[in-house]
């Protein structure tokens, strides 16, 4: 089968047992396996080999980087699921799709001139570029190479809050139309762009855990305003924080148990202090573990998000439309999912937190909103 050596090739990578001089010869097997002669399943099957191993991978980063491309070409080669498995630092590329080749019923033409030359998938539009005309759930996109990855949520319906202090009563909420949210958490990458286009003021610490893919922290909801401000600006389209109500949404993914993927915290499913991620208690590179249902990742620990909400100490009263609840407490504002050294049961679906709307702390970061026609 075209996947064998590419498989053969990749667990020996994981055990340490490749010479970096090889790497030749595992691009030449990897481009076999995810040609488009390849059967689906043999794609899908090597996907989630190099899913299970890709936190021990141990190549060089650009080889990393290299596979992570070479596996998004071959999904949206095939308009296979994107979902979930376009993974963070993979690049954006654009790839012309797998079709059966008709049979000739004429000599070919002439090679065209170079002043005219053929469209190629160099031209296409790419993937995960802006959405054009109509969208549905589950589609991905950017509005820009460096803007942050969105996927679209569905509208729906849904049991909001939990038979607890400050998430009680359950009241049912009503999502009309769809809209699109952050895949990831907004990284230190993506601040430091808004900083550097002298959008956002604010210059965060990372506490010596490193910028790049990590989530942004330290920033206040004013601050996370003003970075959907900037970012509204830059591409033409309106982006904002999520109404808690939306985030909730997102966040269960259509599940109505505590955690989006169980009744129980489990191990390695998310970023917190109770999680069992064999690691130290610090902040995560995005999309570090498994996607919701949705497609969205790390709404469970990692940062604290920011929502747009005002606080207040139950859901008495709050609307059931998924609109923002602009009365209360204003001068605090809501947080959702807990972070890297939270417990448990506060990175529970329905968890919610407060925090001054002009302080920022070392847990708190956010995900943006991107309305859709």
């Amino acid at each position: 089968m075209n996947c064998d050596l590419a498989s053969q090739y990749l667990d020996a990578f994981v055990d340490g047992e490749l010479d970096p001089g090889v790497e030749g010869e595992f691009e030449e097997h990897l481009r076999d396996c995810l040609s488009c002669q390849s059967q689906t399943w043999e794609i899908r099957e090597f996907r989630s080999q190099f899913r299970i191993h890709a936190p021990r991978f141990k190549a060089p980063t650009q080889l990393r980087a290299k596979v992570l491309g070479m596996i998004y070409q071959a999904q949206a080669k095939r308009s296979m699921s994107l979902l979930r498995y376009v993974w963070i630092g993979a690049p954006a590329v654009v790839v012309a799709p797998c079709v059966a080749p008709a049979p000739p019923t004429a000599p070919a033409p002439a090679p065209p001139s170079a002043a005219n030359p053929p469209p190629s998938a160099a031209t296409a539009p790419a993937r995960s570029e802006s959405v054009r005309g109509e969208v549905k759930s589950g589609d991905v996109f950017r509005d820009c190479s460096t803007c942050p990855e969105m996927v679209v949520v569905p509208a729906g319906s849904f049991d909001m809050g939990a038979n607890t202090d400050y998430e009680d009563p359950v009241h049912r909420v009503t999502i009309a139309k769809s809209f699109a949210v952050g895949r990831y958490e907004v990284t230190f990458d993506e601040w430091d762009r808004c900083a550097e286009e002298k959008g956002c003021t604010a210059q965060p610490e990372d506490r010596t855990w490193g910028r790049g893919a990590r989530p942004v922290i330290n920033v206040s909801w004013m601050d996370a305003n003003a970075f959907a401000a900037w970012l509204s600006k830059k591409t033409g389209h309106t982006y904002r924080l999520p109404t808690e109500a939306e985030w909730e949404y997102a966040a269960r993914g259509g599940s109505n148990s505590p955690f989006w993927w169980g009744r129980d915290v489990g191990s390695r499913q998310a970023n917190c202090r109770e999680c069992a991620t064999g690691g130290g208690q610090q902040t995560a590179n995005v999309g570090s573990y498994p996607p919701n249902p949705f497609g969205v990742y790390d709404t469970a620990g990692n940062a604290a998000e920011w929502v747009e909400d005002c606080w207040n100490d139950n859901y008495r009263g709050a609307p059931t439309n998924g609109s923002a609840w602009t009365s209360g407490q204003c001068q605090l504002r809501v947080l959702r999912g807990g972070s890297y050294d939270s417990p448990a049961k506060a990175v529970r679906s329905t968890a919610r937190f407060r925090y001054d709307s002009n302080v920022r702390y070392s847990n708190n970061g956010f995900r943006l909103i991107r309305e859709l026609p």
